[in-house]
């Protein structure tokens, strides 16, 4: 007994030198639990962070997006939604970035795709810029865009593919208007304009086309033109108006062609062409007629077919007398750009 009582005593005391039994071992802590050494817990229930926290990075970058349908069109012109023609600039984030009307920026990401076309064709004028108006108030801009259909339409139905560069009555710089061409680089290129301030009378219409001086095949664009414009006006009996060198001929300015839509085509076929007079009023009361606009955009529409299909070399040629009346206007002053979606 008294033995049994000895070696229980013996065997605690050993325990208490040795500091007692040992404790457990730590548990390692899961990845993303909250450890014991973290902060404290606070009152309540937790706040979740705000969606729109920036992340704690010191620079973010936006994910890139998909590109879109158009953009994966490579496009070098883009028809907006309403119907506006873009020459195409850049492609970015997923869209494409184009040139307006005004020669501002803007990235689309719907539109129509457009990689080529034979004859791009020119109303000239649109929005503010009215250019020359008739006695009877109709506006050259009008005019202009009025026998621009037709041409379009004929050549359209004659299985030519045709591209406009205004579409509607909105601004749009001459610098625009260069950049649609040398976008698609077309076959041939046809700014369709009314004149005023003849000379005075004219046996015959006053037509006037002008083509660019380094190109003979603006020469014989301009000669056909000038013929099919002409034969077609003809039958009207009216008092014509024309300056002294009607006829298909040149202009000349400091750098080269005086016309910008000539100058800055170079390389392509260019002609701009002066119907009739809408400062005349018996001619401006025809064009307030549409019968009267087919009949001039048939014309010029036989001329740019007869360039394209035939080897005629086109009539009408003379020498202009000098100009120092500017045509002035085309630039981005006043312009405003239309809707683009």
């Amino acid at each position: 007994m008294r033995r049994s009582v000895l070696l229980l005593v013996l065997l605690a005391l050993a325990a208490v030198a040795c500091g007692g039994p040992a404790p457990p071992p730590v548990q390692r802590a899961a990845v993303g639990s909250v450890s014991a050494s973290g902060p404290l817990p606070t009152s309540g229930p937790a706040t979740p962070a705000s969606p729109s926290a920036p992340p704690s990075s010191p620079t973010t970058t936006a994910a890139p997006r998909s590109p879109s349908q158009l953009a994966l069109a490579r496009p070098k012109v883009v028809v907006s939604p309403t119907g506006v023609v873009l020459p195409v600039t850049g492609f970015e984030n997923g869209g494409v970035r184009v040139m307006t009307p005004c020669e501002n920026s803007a990235v689309l990401d719907a539109g129509t795709p457009v990689n080529g076309a034979s004859v791009v064709l020119d109303a000239g004028h649109g929005g503010t810029e009215s250019g020359a108006v008739g006695a009877n108030r109709l506006a050259e801009k009008t005019a202009n865009l009025a026998v621009t259909l037709v041409t379009r339409d004929t050549l359209v139905r004659n299985g030519v593919s045709v591209l406009l560069t205004r579409t509607a009555d909105y601004g749009m710089t001459l610098n625009a208007r260069a950049a649609v061409v040398k976008a698609v680089h077309p076959v041939a290129f046809v700014s369709i304009h009314h004149n005023a301030d003849p000379d005075g009378p004219h046996d015959g219409p006053g037509t006037e086309t002008y083509y660019q001086l380094a190109s003979g095949s603006s020469k014989r664009l301009a000669g056909l033109i000038y013929e099919e414009v002409t034969r077609a006006l003809a039958q009207y009996r009216i008092a014509w108006v024309g300056d002294t060198d009607a006829g298909a001929k040149y202009r000349t300015g400091s750098n080269g062609d005086y016309y910008a839509v000539l100058r800055q085509t170079a390389g392509t076929t260019s002609v701009l062409g002066e119907l009739s007079f809408i400062s005349n009023p018996p001619e401006a009361d025809l064009l307030a007629q549409p019968a009267f606009d087919d009949v001039e955009g048939q014309a010029v529409a036989r001329g740019i077919l007869r360039y394209l299909r035939t080897k005629d070399p086109g009539s009408g040629f003379t020498t202009p007398y000098p100009r120092t009346t500017p045509a002035g206007g085309g630039g981005k002053q006043g312009c405003v750009d239309p809707a683009l979606r």
